[in-house]
């Protein structure tokens, strides 16, 4: 349970590109807010010099938690996890487990913070995988894809409960009553698509979801549908893409600008400052992007090269994700596709 008004953020310092350096001051630039409680994850003696570059100790509002593993680049996380159970994100797992915090960040391995998540927190009854579900931000505000990255062979009855968290997502963050359902597909029509999307669709049309039907890449981005559900391998590479568009477009539009040096300068600019394509993975984290749903508990997944502000927003979108109550709604709402024998 929540203590004296704080959210409580487990948070694996040891896992990211540019741990466990950036990931201390993210988590000092969260705490700053004085509405959360951090519990640093890792080898204490490291973490704790770390702090004191940022002039602050273990103490008060973030707290330095020791583990003695950590897992390196190149180890296998099903292997690591099995071999270093007192690894930072295994540990940070069975706080939220235990109740000492609320909520799980790691920049680290996907793989091994949804495992050590899947062994030392549990899954919810309905779902047998965990499925990252974000927004797309900037240029699709109202718009959520789920899976981005946690599983990439799916069966159809997957897709079903990827629609069923991608909707409270949207119910919950993005306040939309009644989320417009869409499968992700090489056509609109019902028998495009792989078997595993062609027999999903038979699942969603009579699932109750307000289910719009297939829809193709270039529907993505237009609104048609609040909720766009796909394979997690489909979904990782067009988050992906979709999050380098901005800093390819000022390249090729300062290029085609070369001649026009007072123009040039313009357009690095609007690009800094007013161009929202170059904000697309702060905005996504910014709006619980990375959430790992189906976990028995808030498991949040920043971005491998996350740096301090990306981290302060990750503490912020799983502090959130906490209050607004995600996985007592996807428990409900899956109990009720339980009880109608749909999943």
């Amino acid at each position: 349970m929540v203590q004296n008004g704080r959210i409580r953020v487990a948070v694996d310092a040891m896992g990211g590109d540019y741990a466990p350096g950036e990931i201390v001051k993210g988590a000092v630039l969260a705490a700053r807010k004085n509405d959360v409680e951090i519990f640093l994850v890792g080898t204490a003696t490291i973490l704790e010099k770390e702090l004191a570059k940022c002039k602050l100790t273990n103490g008060s509002s973030i707290h330095v938690v020791g583990a003695s593993d950590v897992i390196k680049e190149n180890e296998s996380p099903v292997d690591v996890v099995r071999r270093k159970p007192n690894c930072s994100v295994a540990i940070a797992a069975k706080m939220v487990k235990s109740g000492e915090a609320d909520a799980l960040l790691s920049a680290g391995s996907t793989a091994a913070a949804a495992i050590s998540a899947i062994q030392f927190m549990g899954m919810v009854d309905g779902v047998y995988r965990p499925a990252l579900v974000g927004s797309l931000g900037s240029f699709a505000p109202n718009t959520v894809m789920v899976d981005l990255g946690a599983n990439v062979d799916c069966k159809p009855h997957q897709f079903l409960t990827f629609a069923v968290a991608g909707s409270v997502y949207a119910k919950k963050f993005l306040n939309i009553t009644d989320p417009k359902v869409a499968l992700l597909s090489t056509g609109s029509e019902e028998s495009k698509g792989s078997d595993a999307v062609r027999e999903a669709y038979s699942l969603l049309k009579n699932s109750g979801l307000n289910f719009v039907g297939n829809i193709e890449g270039s529907d993505i981005l237009n609104g048609k549908a609040n909720v766009i559900v796909c394979d997690g391998f489909v979904g990782n590479v067009i988050l992906k893409f979709y999050e380098s568009i901005g800093g390819y477009a000022q390249v090729w539009i300062v290029r085609k600008l070369k001649k026009y040096p007072p123009l040039r300068a313009l357009v690095r600019l609007l690009f800094k400052g007013l161009f929202p394509a170059t904000k697309i993975s702060n905005e996504t984290e910014k709006h619980g992007g990375g959430i790992l749903w189906g976990i028995d508990g808030v498991v949040k997944i920043a971005h491998g090269a996350s740096r301090a502000p990306q981290i302060a927003n990750a503490i912020e979108s799983a502090k959130e994700a906490v209050k607004a109550g995600v996985v007592e709604s996807l428990k409900s709402e899956l109990a009720k596709f339980n009880q109608g024998g749909k999943l």
